[in-house]
């Protein structure tokens, strides 16, 4: 069935409206785009550092973190006694407890220099948690006495350039032995892996003291009623789901902090910037058409009529800008891979970012709409 002349008519108008003065309608395109691009941006920033600030969490394979008490971020812990390692393990429900160090230290590059990292040690027997996404080397290689894993992403940045350059932690010799691919830390120290036994070494730490114990659970056994019976047994420790604390980790940095505020007022900004141009664009059409939208009245059609002309043309230019805007947010997502802060937009943001713009075009038509009302199809006579 085709679509009734009525929707034809108004569709047709309204793309004659906003092609007519092409000049204007590329500046209109470029605006909305511009603005999408910020607001996707922005927001996959926030998304980005949202998942980097829990990345060893969600990259585990516990069921449970013990942390010290008072731990609100992954990143900065205190100390833990290794005995209650093995009262963990005398929890029912409890099939292994594996431990995690993470403490902050001083890397010398090769030529000079000091940067902060952060020291991730972990046992290389467990698989509570474990490198990702490992490029070169391997994981086994860490049992050497003086070897450690960083990022490709901070080689340059560390003074690294290939597998067997050494420098220093803590005024205490490194072997780099193996490269991740996109293990970002928000804290910019970069993350730095070796096994529990050399991260002893290299820090201030007690032998019989960790940072963090990870629990897995027996097959069939309740996380929740793990979690309550291992709270009472420890005492003053914490006791985390994964997830719960994959979202501390997050609502600590990200609000917090206040870094996630500035994120989404940098977003709201661009929301802005789009419901001025498309406004003005709209309305500046608008007036030069007056005539004609008067003679239509005089005509007999309705204010509606006139009303989804403006709103189609909101809505093409919504549709050319989204285009646009993700396109160039897309580009930057990609480029983003090689560097040290993420870009994510994942395409559930997409169907945000779709909505914000629908909405951002529909409030910049409403000031066409209300001059529309106002009319007098008389005029068209005078």
């Amino acid at each position: 069935m085709p679509p009734p002349p009525a929707l034809i008519g108004t569709s047709l108008l309204a793309w004659r409206n906003l092609s007519h003065d092409r000049a204007r309608f590329i500046v209109t395109l470029i605006g909305v785009g511009f603005a999408v691009l910020l607001m996707g941006v922005e927001l996959g920033l926030l998304v980005g550092f949202a998942r980097t600030t829990s990345g060893l969490v969600d990259h585990s394979r516990a069921a449970l973190w013990i942390t010290p008490a008072g731990t609100t971020n992954v990143d900065i812990a205190g100390r833990m006694d290794e005995r209650r390692r093995f009262q963990a393990l005398a929890v029912p429900g409890v099939a292994s407890v594996g431990k995690l160090m993470l403490q902050f230290g001083f890397w010398k590059k090769p030529d000079g220099g000091n940067e902060s990292v952060a020291l991730v040690g972990f046992e290389i027997e467990s698989e509570a948690l474990q490198p990702w996404n490992l490029v070169e080397g391997r994981i086994a290689d860490l049992q050497q006495q003086d070897a450690v894993i960083i990022d490709r992403l901070y080689a340059d940045k560390l003074g690294v350039k290939a597998i067997g350059d050494t420098i220093e932690i803590n005024s205490q010799r490194a072997r780099v032995v193996g490269f991740t691919r996109g293990l970002r830390t928000f804290t910019q120290s970069p993350y730095v892996w070796m096994t529990h036994r050399n991260a002893l070494a290299y820090s201030r730490y007690q032998p019989e003291q960790t940072t963090y114990l990870l629990v897995g659970l027996e097959p069939g056994a309740d996380v929740e009623v793990v979690r309550h019976a291992l709270t009472e047994r420890l005492g003053r420790v914490d006791v985390w789901k994964r997830a719960d604390f994959a979202r501390q980790a997050q609502k600590y940095w990200l609000i917090t902090t206040g870094a996630g505020s500035a994120l989404l007022l940098s977003a709201l900004l661009g929301l802005v910037v789009g419901i001025v141009i498309v406004g003005q664009t709209l309305y500046a059409t608008t007036v030069d058409r007056l005539p004609e939208y008067a003679t239509l009245r005089a005509m007999g059609a309705p204010a509606s009529y006139l009303n989804r002309v403006i709103l189609k043309q909101a809505a093409i230019s919504a549709a050319f800008g989204f285009s646009l805007g993700t396109l160039a947010a897309y580009a930057i997502v990609a480029i983003s891979a090689y560097g040290n802060v993420a870009v994510i937009v994942p395409w559930w943001l997409l169907v945000v970012l779709a909505a914000l713009t629908v909405l951002m075009c529909a409030f910049g038509a409403l000031i066409s709409i209300r001059r529309l009302v106002r009319i007098d199809p008389s005029s068209v006579f005078a």
